[in-house]
């Protein structure tokens, strides 16, 4: 073997040895499920695969529209009219009238005046960052945002500031001292990780005083924060969401003015060179946020609150993290748990801070009452119940 060979052979052995050491290897597992509920492949001790019957509480499916009929519909009406894929980029190819509809529904849903979609939530903030954050801009984000926040503000050329989290006071020192550049705050309005809130008034406001630019990332906010009417008078917003959590499908849009929606269809490259979102996902997506916006969703909404206040009452989000501080037993209470047919995930370094692994519970309105008392059950009896 040549020396380059040789060279990367015993990379990789190093770096695949070094994750096994530390106890984080991690392998996909086949789950073949309807919603909540399917059946979950293992391996077993050697190496044999088991087949077992779950109840998953690890879904980021919020309101169960994955499976909504009306949202099925719209992919199976979606690809009978225009196939399986878009074909290419959408300034190459072209928009399918879907596209448009969806972007218009997204826009109104946010209250900005267009919308632009990605192929994904990642690749959402990717482009925006990326776009906005030329050389001499400064990017103050907090320290517990999303990855794809984190790697959209590595990649953008400016200058970058890491707010501690929640600190309003830091972050307005931080706005302050980047006040001779064109600043741009950067922040979860719901972390995915404690399921914890921004002040959006609080940030908003921060971002008027100062004429910063605000972008947030609005994936698992389905039950809030909402924005109060004004709260971004004066200010120069972005609301990144995702087509795949709340909404069931696939994709990532920008919510924002028209400036910035003509600078990013201009020179997002996540989006102008990729192909575009696929007919099914965009008739599912806008579906889903006509659900979203009736009577049904707001149902939907009530029975993921009420789901997230028997576990525990007030979290502002459908992200529980119960806390159990050593990898070892969070990994041993994810595996008792699946032992009562129950799916819920381990979280440990590096995703989280060493310290504070945790069960990660995400709700659902698609499980039932009888599901969370299950949970809530097999909780205490093995004593990870907060």
């Amino acid at each position: 073997m040549n020396r380059a060979g040789g060279d990367w052979d015993r990379w990789l052995a190093h770096r695949l040895g070094g994750i096994r050491d530390q106890g984080r290897w991690r392998a996909h597992r086949e789950f073949d499920a309807w919603g909540p509920r399917g059946t979950l492949r293992t391996v077993d001790a050697d190496g044999s695969p088991v087949d077992r019957e779950v109840l998953s509480f690890a879904s980021n499916d919020y309101l169960g529209l994955s499976i909504h009929p009306s949202v099925l519909t719209g992919a199976h009406e979606a690809i009978d009219r225009w196939g399986a894929g878009a074909g290419a980029s959408r300034l190459v190819t072209g928009d399918r009238p879907v596209h448009e509809d969806l972007e218009r529904e997204l826009a109104a849903w946010k209250g900005t005046d267009r919308a632009v979609l990605f192929p994904t939530g990642f690749a959402a903030n990717l482009g925006v960052l990326t776009t906005l954050g030329t050389t001499g801009v400064a990017i103050i984000s907090d320290e517990l945002n999303h990855a794809s926040l984190i790697d959209g503000s590595r990649l953008a050329k400016a200058d970058v500031h890491i707010a501690p989290h929640g600190d309003h006071a830091a972050l307005d020192e931080l706005v302050a001292k980047a006040a001779d550049q064109p600043t741009m705050v950067v922040i979860d309005s719901v972390f995915s990780m404690d399921g914890d809130v921004a002040d959006l008034e609080a940030v908003a406001d921060t971002c008027r005083r100062a004429g910063a630019l605000l972008v947030i990332d609005e994936a698992h906010a389905v039950l809030g924060p909402d924005p109060a009417p004004g709260c971004f008078d004066g200010v120069e917003v972005i609301r990144v969401g995702t087509l795949s959590k709340t909404l069931g499908a696939l994709g990532g849009f920008a919510a924002c003015s028209d400036r910035v929606a003509d600078l990013l269809v201009n020179a997002a490259r996540s989006a102008i060179f990729t192909t575009g979102l696929s007919p099914a996902d965009a008739g599912a997506s806008l579906a889903a946020v006509r659900v979203l916006r009736s009577a049904e969703g707001a149902g939907l909404r009530a029975t993921l609150r009420r789901h997230v206040d028997r576990l525990r009452p007030g979290h502002p989000s459908p992200i529980v993290p119960i806390v159990l501080g050593s990898e070892d037993d969070a990994v041993a209470a994810a595996g008792a748990l699946l032992e009562r047919g129950l799916l819920v995930p381990a979280i440990r370094p590096p995703t989280v801070a060493p310290g504070t692994s945790r069960l990660r519970v995400t709700f659902s309105a698609a499980h039932t009452d009888d599901d969370v008392a299950r949970l809530l059950d097999a909780l205490a009896e093995i004593g990870a119940l907060p």
